[in-house]
């Protein structure tokens, strides 16, 4: 890789304000992350929405947002009838365009990456995915398929989808030639659909909403079942969830043969949650490791939207809950604190403290609120992880980190077809291909794949 290669994008999309945000900024963004990970806000906001729907004596309402070429969407469509048999609930199904835009930036590479990212999950939850199905449906069996579900009720719509979206990602032409009728407007049904998500301001496929919130696919529908459950919606006789979420579990492992490379930022907060217990599972299956942080996507030229990340730290405070993890109240590190951050790696990796250095800097700016663009804020969190803070003061001079954090973008984006946070690269043994995943919801996978290959 060149010297020379920039770190950062000489001409970044993202508005500067974003990128390097003044104070005042930092301090309007802790508190639209207050409002979005606040238990008590939270629960007055169900509160509020139960109480509505009682008042009104209307039933629990789900709508259903289903994506014709979104491989998450397939999985969905797996699980729609048992779900809607749980439970006493109305579920509106609805059919969506590919958002795109700053919302969905890289269209081609992410359906590159969802289709090989269901095909990896869709085994440990009990589903399928064709495994010679194409990165994208053919248009035309799409717009068949769109056709035939618009004129469906909502009930026929659910009772059907699986079988459609099979015959869809199988390109099984004969399928739709028996289905000709019934036949509507599946056009302008998707772009109703679309309008409809975007007036409750979300952008993906394969979600759920309900009362106020979005569960995403099958990997958060756990979350969507525990709340029905709570409010007593589900029906006699059950209990635990559909599709619950695998474990994180390397125990008795011995996975010295195999390599584990990580891929973390400072300002992701999905990164956040799931840092130290990356850090536990390389502990505890004796795992080769290397810790190659990354700059925030922002500061990558990577859009971003108000939208999205309202919805990011809503659903890393349910996560982190879920992972018994705090989450809240956050001040972003993004800009100014992430480069001296990593101005200190060098010296941190010299010292075998990068990770310790890491894992403080994220808790400060996660869930402590400790200011990291103050320099109070960042000896607090330097000294916290063993390092002496004179003289870090002298390391943040160095320019050094810029290529090191150009090569690990470089193998992350270019060299593994991801470019989310936090990502992971298992590697060997020799005849095994390299497991390339994204995600915090992804480290269950990771330790399933090292478990695997170490028992060979």
């Amino acid at each position: 890789m060149p010297e020379t290669a920039p770190v950062e994008p000489e001409e970044n999309p993202n508005p500067k304000i974003i990128v390097d945000p003044p104070r005042w900024l930092r301090f309007i963004i802790r508190r639209i992350g207050d409002r979005a990970t606040n238990p008590a806000k939270r629960a007055r906001r169900r509160a509020h929405a139960e109480t509505q729907r009682v008042k009104s004596g209307g039933p629990h309402i789900v709508e259903y947002f289903h994506q014709l070429d979104d491989p998450y969407s397939h999985l969905t469509a797996q699980v729609l009838v048992k779900f809607a048999a749980r439970y006493d609930i109305i579920i509106k199904p609805r059919l969506i365009n590919a958002t795109g835009g700053k919302n969905q930036p890289r269209p081609s590479e992410l359906a590159v990456w969802s289709h090989r990212d269901a095909t990896l999950i869709a085994p440990h939850y009990g589903l399928s995915f064709p495994q010679d199905a194409p990165e994208t449906p053919s248009p035309d069996l799409q717009s068949q398929a769109a056709n035939y579900l618009a004129a469906l009720s909502p009930e026929a719509f659910l009772s059907e989808i699986e079988a459609v979206s099979t015959a869809l990602w199988n390109d099984d032409k004969a399928f739709f030639a028996q289905r000709a009728e019934p036949s509507a407007d599946g056009a302008a049904a998707r772009v109703a659909g679309s309008q409809r998500m975007a007036e409750l301001r979300h952008y993906s496929g394969a979600t759920f909403y309900y009362a106020g919130e979005w569960y995403w696919g099958v990997d958060r529908l756990f979350y969507l079942e525990a709340r029905l459950q709570d409010l007593a919606a589900n029906k006699a006789g059950v209990d635990g969830y559909l599709v619950p979420r695998p474990d994180i579990d390397v125990s008795g492992v011995d996975a010295s043969a195999l390599t584990l490379d990580f891929y973390p930022s400072l300002n992701s907060p999905y990164t956040s949650i799931i840092f130290d217990k990356t850090i536990a599972v390389k502990n505890a299956c004796n795992i080769a490791f290397n810790h190659k942080p990354v700059l925030p996507m922002i500061m990558r030229g990577v859009a971003a939207t108000n939208t999205k990340g309202n919805y990011i730290f809503f659903d890393t405070k349910r996560e982190g809950e879920f992972l018994g993890v705090p989450f809240g109240p956050i001040i972003t590190p993004i800009g100014a604190p992430t480069r001296a951050a990593y101005a200190l790696l060098p010296w941190a990796y010299e010292q075998g403290k990068d990770e310790a250095l890491m894992s403080s800097l994220l808790r400060a700016a996660w869930s402590e609120s400790i200011p990291l663009h103050t320099k109070s804020g960042m000896r607090r969190a330097v000294e916290r992880a063993g390092l002496d803070w004179n003289e870090a003061r002298q390391q943040l001079k160095r320019d050094d980190w810029k290529q090191l954090i150009a090569e690990h973008q470089h193998e992350m984006v270019e060299g593994m077809g991801l470019w989310g946070v936090p990502s992971y690269r298992l590697s060997g043994p020799d005849a095994e291909p390299d497991l390339m995943v994204w995600g915090q919801d992804r480290l269950w996978l990771v330790a399933a794949e090292i478990k695997r290959r170490a028992g060979k």
